[in-house]
This record gives C-alpha cells, sequence and structure tokens, in this order.
C-alpha cells in the first residue's frame, strides 16, 4: 500500500473558525411581550453557534427541563432574527423552518425529559446565511416562554463579538453567564482537536484477533501481546461492502459506531473513531497489493460517489451518533501518486481523468457537512515527499485540491502522515544535515540526499508549508505511529562514533529496514501509544494501521476483494534502483491478503515495540 519513491521530477482543517461558542443563555429579563405564567420556571434554552464559516456555520441547542414536571416530549421554537439564515441539515430532532421561524420537535429517544434534566442528545444544526448570523433571542418549549420576562433589555447582537473574544453577559444576572467556554463543549460540538479529552474507540473484532493470536502463542510473549487489545485502532472503509454489507464483512460501519456508543455509554466518556476513507477509483495507483474494487475506465468516480461516499455520509450523519467523534483519514497515497507516479499507467489516467482530485473534493464536501466530523488528509511521509523535488509539487496539488472544494481550506481539520508505514517519529541519534567526515547524514546511501529523515520534521515543516498557503494556524497533524517504534534488540543506543558516513548512518539510525522504499510487512516495532497532543502543532499520534493486519500477500492469492500481488511484498525480490535501490524487500514470508491477520508479523512488532509494552 505504501510505495515510496525516491527523488524524481516531480497529503479546512476544517479549520472551523471555532469561536469562543457564542453561547447566549437567554436569562430572565430578554423575553419580550407577555409572560406566560409559568414561563421562568418551564425551560432554559443556550444557542450556540459552534462554527462560523463565509455563508455558512454550525448550530447546537440545549434544552433543560426546569419546572417541577417531566416532559414526555418537546417542540422547541425560535425565530431567525436574519432573513438569510436558513436550516440546513438537523440531528436529534426533526426541523422544520417556514420563513424565519424554526421549530424542532423531539426524535424517538430523546423526547422524555425529567424535572430539572436536559434533553439527552442535543439538537444541531448546519445552516446557511446571507448577509449576518445573528444569535435567536427568544425560544418557546412546548408554547412556553424560556427564561423569559417582561424586560425590555435589548439582545446584542453576537455577529460584533471578534472572533476569539468572550461575549458580553446579556441581562441583568450576568454571573448566570459563564465569562469563558465550558472546559467540555456539549457533545457532538466541533471541537480543535477531536481526540483531547476523548477516548479512542476500540474495535472488538480487532481486539478479538489480537487476543486469540495471543492466546495461541502463549508464555510471556502471548502474556504481553494481550495488553495491546487494549487499544484504539482505525476502522479501514476499503470497499463498499464495508459500508453496506456483504461477503467478507463481520461488521459494517454502522455497527463499529454501535459498537463506539456502546464504549461511550459503559465509560461515561466521549469517544473519538477513526475511520480510513480508502476506495478510490484505480486506488493506490502504483502498487498492487492494495488495489481496490473501482476502476475509473468503469464509471469508478460516479460510483465512489453515489454508492461509497454518500452512503458513508448518511451512516455518519444518523442523528444516534452525534455524540461520537469521528476522525476521517481521506484516502491514503492518493494525491503523492500524483506528484511522482504519472509515469504508471493507472496514475496517469487517475490524473487525467480528475477522478483523484474530484474524488477527494466530494468527499471532503459531504464529510465537512457533518458536524462531529473531522477531515484529516494523507500526506504520505517523508521517505515519498521529502526531497525538495516532490515537497513543494506536494503542497501546491494538495492545497489546490482543498481550496476547490466548498468551504475551501477550512474543509480539513488537518493532516495525517506516515499512513501505513514504518518510518520512525524521529531519529533520536542524529539529523539530515549533521555533518559526518565532512558530509551530510542525508547524503548517504539510504537517504538518498532526501531533506527529511523522521516525520517529526518533516509534518513540522509541511504544516508550515500549509499555512504559508493558505491554511489556518491552528491546523493539526496526525502520525500514524502504530508500527514505527523500532525497538528490540537491534536497536542503538547512542550515536556511532564512526567518522565514515556510511557506517555511521548504520550504526545509528533506528530505522531497520533494508531500505526506505521498502514498505510492505516489515519488521517493525509498535511505535507510541495513541495520545493526543503530543507537541506543538501534533492533534495525536494514532494507530492508523491496525498492528498484526498485512500489507500485502508474499504470494498470489485470489480473493474477490480486488487486491493483486505486489512484488514489494515478496521477501526474495530485488526491488527497482527508483524504488527500493534495488535491495530485498525485507518483507516478512508467508504473509496472507492485505488487511488479513498476519500473527507472525503481530509477533515481530510486539518483539520490537518501543517503548517496550507493559
Amino acid at each position: 500500500m505504501r510505495i515510496i519513491m525516491r527523488r524524481i521530477s516531480a497529503s479546512k482543517l476544517r479549520f472551523l473558525s471555532l469561536f469562543t461558542a457564542m453561547s447566549l443563555i437567554l436569562v430572565s429579563s430578554l423575553f419580550l411581550g407577555t409572560q406566560t405564567t409559568h414561563a421562568a420556571s418551564y425551560c432554559q434554552v443556550t444557542y450556540s453557534v459552534t462554527n462560523q464559516w463565509t455563508g455558512g456555520f454550525s448550530g447546537n441547542i440545549v434544552i433543560q427541563n426546569t419546572g417541577s414536571t417531566a416532559w414526555t416530549s418537546w417542540n422547541l421554537a425560535f425565530t431567525f432574527p436574519a432573513s438569510g439564515q436558513v436550516v440546513t441539515q438537523g440531528w436529534n430532532g426533526n426541523f422544520t423552518q417556514s420563513g424565519q421561524n424554526v421549530t424542532v420537535t423531539n426524535l424517538s429517544y430523546n423526547g422524555s425529559v425529567a424535572a430539572n434534566a436536559s434533553v439527552t442528545s442535543n439538537p444541531g444544526f448546519n445552516g446557511s446565511w446571507t448577509t449576518s448570523n445573528p444569535v435567536p433571542t427568544g425560544f418557546t418549549v412546548n408554547g412556553n416562554a424560556c427564561n423569559g420576562s417582561t424586560s425590555p433589555t435589548p439582545t446584542p447582537n453576537p455577529t460584533s463579538t471578534p472572533v476569539g473574544s468572550t461575549p458580553t453577559p446579556v441581562g441583568p444576572t450576568p454571573t448566570s453567564v459563564p465569562a469563558t467556554p465550558t472546559p467540555t463543549p456539549p457533545p457532538g460540538t466541533h471541537v480543535a482537536n477531536p481526540y483531547a479529552g476523548a477516548q479512542g474507540y476500540v474495535n472488538p473484532d480487532w481486539a478479538a484477533e489480537v487476543q486469540a493470536g495471543a492466546a495461541a502463542t502463549g508464555g510471556t510473549l502471548g502474556q504481553t501481546e494481550a495488553k495491546v487489545a487494549q487499544y484504539s485502532t482505525a476502522v479501514w472503509l476499503d470497499r463498499i461492502a464495508t459500508v453496506s454489507g456483504g461477503t467478507g464483512v463481520t461488521r459494517t460501519l454502522a455497527g463499529h459506531l454501535d459498537a463506539a456508543e456502546q464504549q461511550a455509554s459503559s465509560s461515561g466518556k466521549t469517544i473519538v473513531i477513526t475511520i480510513v476513507i480508502y476506495d478510490l477509483p484505480d486506488r493506490d495507483c502504483a502498487a498492487l497489493a492494495s488495489n481496490g474494487e473501482l476502476t475509473v475506465a468503469n464509471n469508478g468516480l460516479a460510483t465512489y460517489k453515489t454508492q461509497y461516499i454518500d452512503a458513508i455520509a448518511a451512516t455518519l450523519s444518523l442523528p444516534k451518533y452525534s455524540n461520537l467523534r469521528i476522525a476521517a483519514i481521506i484516502e491514503p497515497d492518493s494525491l503523492p501518486n500524483l506528484v511522482t507516479n504519472l509515469s504508471y499507467t493507472k496514475c496517469a489516467e487517475a490524473n487525467s481523468s480528475g477522478a483523484y482530485v474530484q474524488g477527494i473534493q466530494y468527499a471532503l464536501n459531504k464529510l465537512h457537512a457533518i458536524s462531529n466530523v473531522y477531515n484529516y488528509l494523507d500526506i504520505a511521509h517523508d521517505g515519498w515527499l521529502g526531497w525538495s523535488s516532490n515537497f513543494q509539487p506536494a503542497v501546491n496539488l494538495i492545497t489546490s485540491t482543498v481550496k476547490g472544494t466548498t468551504a475551501g481550506v477550512n474543509s480539513v481539520d488537518g493532516f495525517i502522515s506516515n499512513t501505513a508505514n514504518y518510518t520512525p517519529t524521529t531519529e533520536p541519534f542524529m539529523t539530515a544535515n549533521e555533518s559526518v567526515g565532512g558530509n551530510p547524514v542525508r547524503s548517504s546511501t539510504f537517504y538518498q540526499w532526501n531533506q527529511y529523515i523522521d516525520e517529526a520534521t518533516y509534518d513540522a515543516d509541511m504544516r508550515t508549508a500549509f499555512i504559508a498557503a493558505g491554511f489556518p494556524s491552528s491546523i493539526g497533524m496526525l502520525i500514524d505511529t502504530s508500527r514505527n517504534g523500532w525497538g528490540g534488540a537491534n536497536r542503538p543506543t547512542a550515536a556511532s562514533t564512526s567518522t565514515s558516513l556510511e557506517t555511521f548512518v548504520t550504526a545509528s539510525k533506528i530505522d531497520q529496514r533494508l531500505a526506505r522504499g521498502n514498505w510492505c510487512n516489515q519488521p517493525g516495532g509498535l511505535g507510541a501509544r495513541p495520545q493526543a497532543n503530543p507537541a506543538p502543532g501534533f492533534a495525536a499520534y494514532v494507530w492508523v494501521k491496525p498492528p498484526g493486519e498485512s500489507d500485502g500477500a508474499s504470494q498470489l492469492i485470489p480473493n474477490n476483494e480486488g487486491k493483486g500481488f505486489d512484488q514489494m511484498c515478496d521477501p526474495t525480490f530485488h526491488g527497482s534502483q527508483q524504488v527500493n535501490g534495488g535491495n530485498l524487500t525485507g518483507a516478512l514470508p508467508n504473509a496472507p491478503l492485505a488487511g488479513h491477520w498476519f500473527q507472525a508479523a503481530f509477533d515481530t512488532l510486539v518483539q520490537n515495540a518501543y517503548p517496550a509494552v507493559s
């Protein structure tokens, strides 16, 4: 899946300008007109603009029963102040709009509200606006005015509040309005970093494979392997059947989301689930092990949109999943292939047809419209795009692709590197430009004059380049650390003292591959465990490739998954000079199809884990 090309001629933040939540609790002096006899003690409504961009916004509504009697249903009504404000999509409620008047009624699962309690699964929505986006100032629930009184105090226009500032409290009791946003935003709110303050989804199917493999291995290693089942890994949607169901699929996307909801319910914590969008026509055009089911020549782009992305968006937007945070990894390897691999027929076809660019733009548009989904676009890794001849062209192509979406740079939340690859996050004992024997480390045979020798430096510079290209400065980077630990007995403990460049690099680098172009079933180790905010500018380290799943078969295996045989997965094969310097692939033998469980590889990953599994 992760083909790496050496230096040749040639992955908004949906920066959802996350305002300090424009939360306006309408206290007792705001409702103008005659007060219902029990209005002040019937309900309270908090309306928040959680995201806003040119012509669009996302809203969240908290409804509280402040009375002494439980509700069996609720009917919320309010009026938009501006004629151009329109609800375009809603969740956790039935939304209807007539002119500027909006009505929201409960769904089957959130109609009952106890006294002094709030509606579970807050209603929320996406909307559009034209000239301005002011906050509504009057709400009723079941015909009763909320937070109301006869005081004529005017409502400040929240659109005059500068971005990032704290809105001015309204009404005669400002102490009831928090001066800053609450530390934990309401479920479903689009936050700056979906991984921060959340617990990662543990795929029950992958965890079961880990446990079964650990039991079969037995002994001390088996006991250690069993501990790995606790970690969060991504769910790969690598064919239409993984969304809609079909042969060989034991759990669909909805099944995983249901399991995530169950984990949220049992833990009492916010759950973030990472999914991988991976089914473009002519997918992985320069490799064979992870080729997909769709082709450009067979109307694949239309099928990708209607049967794959539309089905994913329809599932993710179901109200019952609105409390989850869903991080979407968008099409690994796709745009990077258009930078370096146009000499491959399938890559040239993907480029000339526009299938990759248009498919990604369609996916970003559809998923960005769902407020609890976070888009992260793949940027390959430093061993692929690190050369200057590749780096800036990649930035340009990715930027132009994202700017071509409806929301532009705001349609992505960040970028991810090292997806399903083995490149170390850092090389602790040397730097790319460190001089050894009068030559920089990057000039060694292993690095081939690449400007980068690790992911952290590459990602930091990619982030800087994207910001310079117009992306917001709050953009977040992800690194797949599932298999880049490179521990075990062969891991160096210090820099070599040799003054010979080649000897120094070989003895000092933790990356033990025979060549950086080797990408299939390498004898790496589990890397840093999934964690949020590991460094400034980095949203998280994540395990996108589930450890123990194969990169590709060691030999041809007939299958109905569209997966071919790539010689880079054959341990006896020497790659080309361009791909891996003519070295052996270094792949582990007897590997199954990509995505299938490979116990021998898992054994190796656990034995070589860094930090060690404890």
